[in-house]
């Protein structure tokens, strides 16, 4: 699960950034905005069948590649 999740977030930042410093804050750097976040939820949805309503995404939770796997990982329990 966590390498496809760094496969996708590399996929629409077009960064490797995301894998190796797992931290980075994606939207503080510039590396994804609003449309990418969306791409981001389909692509979760899609390939790992994970549905987060836009309505219940909170940037703050979401910031980072590690952030990431974590709602990823509590969602799929």
């Amino acid at each position: 699960m966590e390498e496809t999740v760094f496969a996708i977030l590399e996929d629409l930042t077009g960064s490797d950034e995301v894998r190796d410093n797992p931290d980075v804050d994606v939207f503080a750097e510039g590396l994804m905005d609003s449309l990418a976040t969306v791409q981001l939820l389909v692509e979760l949805e899609g390939q790992l069948g994970v549905n987060v309503p836009v309505s219940e995404f909170d940037r703050d939770n979401w910031s980072t590649p590690n952030k990431i796997i974590q709602q990823v990982k509590a969602l799929q329990e």
